[in-house]
């Protein structure tokens, strides 16, 4: 596919209710073209019903181990952080493999058909998670797997924190085993990805600016919209008002206006050759 493609996928479908009522707006109101889901979110029904609601909008498994419980043992609650997960993994008390393939099944068996994988906090960056992750690729047939490794951004110094900058460059050093492993397994990948260092900080103006400096090719935009309500308060995530505000700008006049002067083509993971 030639020319410049994009992608603009929401984490978090199935987290609450009022994410999923963001996520389902975004999409009929503004530019968003994909979702992956949280099989063991708490709003995993209603979302479901939504995605079936709504054919047009891309739904992948966004894969969860840090936060949230397991589904293979509903008792056992998954690590607080992705350090304590790191230590769960490398210890074999939790075996990634299982529990996702768990999380995939329980997508399926709800009546969709997955066409993309991601990993909540980016947790297939670490080499098991990766390997069970590109496993389940190959074997369930989803071909597309997130690469997580930022487009350098042009944006005013201070408008992004040095900690988020140096933790998206660092990511770089593992791009070679990643892509290899994906190689193994024949996943795909867009050519580009953004989003990591915005989460939670970008408006509509700095969203069409993106837009309009993408490079040739394919790229996938995160985002986290959503409506901030007493649920969303009560829940444990950092992404709460921010959530309202990436919601106003995948609708803003000013991104629809950017991405038809970039002359850039919204797409579906489902219909990229």
């Amino acid at each position: 596919m030639t020319g410049r493609v994009l992608i603009v996928n929401a984490d978090d479908f199935g987290f609450t209710r009022d994410v999923n009522a963001g996520i389902i707006e975004a999409h009929r109101e503004g530019i968003l073209t994909a979702t992956t889901l949280m099989a063991n979110g708490r709003a995993f029904e209603d979302a479901v019903r939504l995605a079936k609601e709504t054919p047009a909008l891309d739904v992948g498994c966004h894969l969860v181990l840090v936060g949230g419980h397991s589904l293979l043992d509903p008792g056992r609650r998954f690590p607080g952080s992705v350090g304590e997960l790191l230590r769960a993994v490398a210890t074999k008390r939790l075996d990634a493999y299982r529990e996702l393939g768990a999380q995939v099944e329980k997508v399926l068996q709800a009546g969709l058909r997955p066409v993309h994988l991601d990993t909540h906090k980016h947790t297939h960056l670490f080499p098991p998670v990766l390997s069970a992750v590109a496993r389940l690729s190959e074997e369930y047939g989803i071909p597309w797997v997130r690469r997580p490794f930022d487009l350098p951004l042009a944006v005013p110094p201070g408008e992004i924190p040095w900690t988020t900058r140096a933790v998206s460059g660092c990511l770089g050093f593992v791009r070679a085993h990643f892509h290899r492993v994906l190689g193994r397994h024949g996943c795909r990948t867009t050519d580009h990805f953004a989003g990591f260092q915005l989460t939670g900080r970008f408006d509509g103006a700095s969203l069409a600016r993106l837009i309009e400096a993408l490079p040739e090719g394919t790229t996938e935009f995160m985002c986290h919209p959503g409506h901030c309500t007493a649920e969303l308060r009560g829940a444990r995530t950092r992404l709460r008002e921010s959530r309202e505000e990436e919601l106003r700008a995948l609708k803003a006049p000013e991104v629809r206006e950017a991405v038809q002067r970039a002359n850039v083509r919204l797409a579906r993971f489902s219909e990229l050759p």
